[in-house]
């Protein structure tokens, strides 16, 4: 079973994609002076609902 990532941004949450691509993507985000987290799907699911 593949574990899937979320980027999250400010309370923005994106789709969730493979660790690889959720990496690449908070190093963009990082690039452009954005601050970006990556979490698991479960852990965001969890913070959407608290």
């Amino acid at each position: 079973m593949d574990q899937k990532f979320v980027v999250v941004i400010d309370d923005k949450f994106s789709h969730p994609m493979s660790k690889d691509e959720a990496i690449k993507t908070v190093k963009s985000y990082d690039h452009k002076g954005v601050t970006a987290y990556m979490v698991s799907e479960e852990e965001a699911k969890r913070i959407k609902t608290s």
